[in-house]
């Protein structure tokens, strides 16, 4: 990973809180939202696992070879699911971890630049800056989410919101939440993605 290692720690406790939020959350809520919360859960805990710094802990070499399994597999579950940002995360898991294979000591939870070789390195043309066209496409697609969703997420101004300013604020309810964590993951993926 690019700059130092307290980079990726911050990463690891961003991606790590937000999932264990989610997890947390499993027993509560519809039950959509309970699949919604397992499936942010296993996404932000794999992305917690992925960030961290290589230089930390040795992992064997299979191990981005099961990250790509596990995310394929809860990407073709997305899909059947039609949960498109589901299905685009687990896509990007899959790409990083391949990008793990190519450039070992690199990638999300590496110690150093991935150099665009192997497969990720031949995913298709380059974008801007020599970037893969998968990587910002990907990029964009974080941005624009990690945007739109907090947008969501802020309070709409009501008439007579000056008021009310003095009254305590309501607690954020369970969809908020969880809103909040997609955001704070989308914005992990975004960084996690920035050091391949």
């Amino acid at each position: 990973m690019h700059g130092p290692p307290w980079v990726g720690w911050l990463l690891v406790l961003l991606c790590a809180g937000a999932g264990a939020y989610c997890l947390s959350s499993v027993r509560r809520g519809t039950a959509v939202q309970r699949r919604e919360a397992r499936g942010e859960a296993l996404m932000g805990l794999g992305m917690a696992a992925m960030a961290v710094p290589a230089t930390a802990v040795v992992q064997p070499p299979w191990t981005p070879w099961v990250f790509a399994a596990v995310f394929g597999a809860a990407g073709l579950w997305a899909l059947l699911r039609r949960h498109p940002h589901h299905a685009v995360g687990a896509a990007a898991m899959v790409y990083m971890s391949l990008a793990m294979v190519s450039a070992p000591g690199g990638g999300p939870g590496g110690g150093g630049h991935a150099a665009h070789a192997g497969p990720v390195g031949h995913m298709g043309s380059t974008g801007p800056g020599g970037l893969p066209l998968f990587t910002v496409l990907l990029l964009a697609y974080y941005a624009v989410y990690v945007v739109a969703a907090g947008v969501r997420l802020a309070p709409a101004a009501a008439p007579g919101a000056a008021d009310s300013a003095t009254k305590a604020p309501a607690r954020a309810s369970w969809p908020e939440v969880v809103g909040a964590c997609r955001v704070a993951m989308g914005i992990g993926m975004f960084a996690m993605l920035l050091t391949l």
